[in-house]
């Protein structure tokens, strides 16, 4: 028996190839039914901010490598030029894999109504 991927029980139910138990996929059918409440609009409003959010950084970060990049060769010694090039590497990693967790949320919250840890937490 496969694991439930919102709250573990066991099941033999999947939903689009998740394994998903009865109790939520009734749950995910109610909210469905009943329509986005006005704090599921909230949320959602949230959500694309953050995806916003992580665009722009995502972007100004691919900037900074690409204009990084350009300098090459520098003047710099070599150890510090690749320390920079790892820098600016690792943030580019890091506004990608935050960009994609922003998309993740989103698309989990748009498809099971689940919403995020940090946004039950805040409010």
């Amino acid at each position: 028996m496969a694991a439930c991927a919102h709250c573990g029980a066991e099941t033999q139910l999947y939903a689009n190839g998740v394994p998903t138990c009865v109790r939520c996929s009734e749950q995910r059918v109610n909210q469905v039914r009943k329509g986005p409440s006005i704090s599921g609009q909230s949320i959602r409003s949230v959500l694309v901010a953050n995806i916003t959010q992580a665009t722009a950084r995502a972007n100004r970060a691919s900037q900074a490598f690409i204009e990084l990049m350009g300098q090459i060769p520098s003047g710099l010694p070599h150890p510090d030029g690749i320390q920079r090039i790892h820098n600016a590497s690792g943030e580019l990693a890091k506004a990608r894999k935050d960009l994609m967790r922003a998309h993740a949320a989103l698309d989990d919250f748009l498809k099971t109504g689940v919403v995020p840890q940090d946004l039950k937490r805040s409010g």
